[in-house]
Formats: C-alpha cells, sequence, structure tokens
C-alpha cells in the first residue's frame, strides 16, 4: 500500500497555509516532513487522516492504496483510522484520556476494528503493552495516564496506534516532549516496530538529528512549500536549500550520528 499527494493544498479561513505539495511514501517506506514551527508538516498530517479543523479546507490529492483521502466520508475516514492508519501525536498527556485505564484505550482499538470481546480485547492490551516495552505489562494497563511518566505515556501512545498493525503510521513529533534519553529509546522502539510490521512511515519532526534516526527520505517545508526533497543522507552531506542548510546546522550532536539513515 502506498501513499501519494499531489498538489496538496490547505487553506485557513481564507489563508494559504500548505501550498501545492506532493510527495510519495511506497509500501515500506520511512519518509520525513521536517521544517521548522509553521511549516505546514502537522496540518498535512491531519489532512491525511481527515481530521483538520472546522476552518481549514484542502484541495488536491491524497491517495491511499489508489483511494482518494480528500472528501471521503468522516465514517469512512473513521475506518481507516487505527485499521489502516495509525497516528501518534507529540504529547500524550493531551492524547490520552484521564479517566480511563491506559489497557482499556489500548483496547478500545482492536474491539472497534477487529470486533474482540472484552477479554479477549483486555488480554491483547497487556500484548501491546508488552510489545512496546513497557514495565510489568499486566499491572501497568490497570493505572491512569497521570500515574506513568512522560515515556511510558508515550509507549501507551505507541500501542493504541499500533494494536491494528496498521500499514502506515504517520507520527508528529513523538519524541520532542521527551528528554534525550528517552527520545533515543522511543526512537529506538519505533524503528523496530516499523521495520518488524513491514509499515510504511511518515515521521514528522524539526530536528534533522531526530530524523536522521529513523527516516530514509525526507521532504524539508518552508511557510507550506516544498523547498527540497531526496534521500536524506544526501539531505545530510549535500543539503541544496537554505532552509535544509539551516536544519543541519542546528541538528543535535548528542543524537546525530553520521550514517545513521539507511
Amino acid at each position: 500500500m502506498s501513499l501519494v499527494a499531489r498538489n496538496l493544498s490547505i487553506e485557513i479561513d481564507g489563508r494559504r497555509v500548505v501550498d501545492d505539495i506532493s510527495f510519495d511514501v511506497p509500501d515500506g517506506a520511512r519518509v520525513g516532513l521536517i521544517g521548522e514551527s509553521g511549516s505546514g508538516k502537522s496540518l498535512t498530517a491531519l489532512a491525511i487522516l481527515g481530521l483538520l479543523p472546522d476552518a481549514a479546507t484542502a484541495t488536491g490529492s491524497i491517495r491511499w492504496n489508489e483511494r482518494e483521502l480528500i472528501g471521503l466520508p468522516d465514517r469512512e475516514l473513521a475506518r481507516l483510522r487505527g485499521d489502516e492508519i495509525g497516528i501518534v501525536f507529540q504529547e500524550p498527556r493531551t492524547a490520552l484520556n484521564p479517566i480511563r485505564t491506559v489497557g482499556r484505550q489500548i483496547a478500545e482499538s482492536v474491539r472497534i476494528h477487529e470486533g474482540l470481546g472484552r477479554r479477549d480485547a483486555a488480554a491483547r492490551a497487556v500484548a501491546e503493552a508488552e510489545r512496546v516495552r513497557l514495565p510489568d505489562p499486566e499491572q501497568i494497563v490497570r493505572r491512569y495516564p497521570h500515574q506513568l511518566s512522560g515515556g511510558q505515556r508515550q509507549r501507551v501512545a505507541i500501542a493504541m496506534a499500533l494494536a491494528c498493525r496498521p500499514r502506515l503510521l504517520i507520527a508528529d513529533e513523538p519524541t520532542t516532549a521527551l528528554d534525550v534519553t528517552i527520545q533515543a529509546e522511543v526512537l529506538e522502539l519505533l524503528a523496530g516496530l516499523v521495520a518488524r510490521d513491514g509499515m510504511s512511515l511518515v515521521f514528522i519532526t524539526h530536528d534533522l538529528a531526530v530524523l536522521s534516526q529513523i527516516a530514509t527520505h525526507a521532504v524539508v517545508l518552508e511557510h507550506g512549500r516544498v523547498v527540497e526533497h531526496g534521500p536524506l543522507s544526501r539531505l545530510l552531506t549535500a543539503p541544496a536549500s537554505p532552509v535544509t542548510q539551516g536544519l543541519l546546522r542546528d541538528a543535535t550532536a548528542t543524537l546525530w550520528r553520521p550514517g545513521g539513515a539507511a
């Protein structure tokens, strides 16, 4: 399955914030959307899933497995979310329901999309918690989000996104709120799960150092436009755009190991 965006534009209250961008995510590819705040990368991710704000309008084309997503009824988009396309947001504290145990939240997706009963879904939640390396998974699924650390909450969010084994994962700045050590652990976990399940990945970040650890190709955005794209190895060694050159200068030395992107 592949994702193909062509001439995608997004306007909010008449102001164009994403301007005629195109990119491909072939089956099994790991593609980064990178740019500074306001570059349009997160809005692009929301457009893929039909989750744009009410004031936003998307035009152009986003095709998933040759199926047009722009204009698709929300009921049909809801069937794709979590089943064929998963998403991990930047801040799990706001993505998780504070009054439900994390086990119930992990189980919800498989109950909706796979029709599992309560007992089987609960067992699946424990298995998914173990898969994302949460400690003592049988106990941790009984806890509430506020009882977990930031890194543990992000692992729960990853478990929720991947519980139904989607073919595409969108990760929107999933490590930004974490300290450097936990950030590296979550990146390693994500990279391993994506490779193991053979998923495609769209990884959104403002940090080229982070992207170098998980993606093989990148699309560089500035003010809603594509300014450069190509293999990440080339962008790391011979960036053509001043924007990419600036991102390279700002790359976090503690995370970026040259040659980390294959």
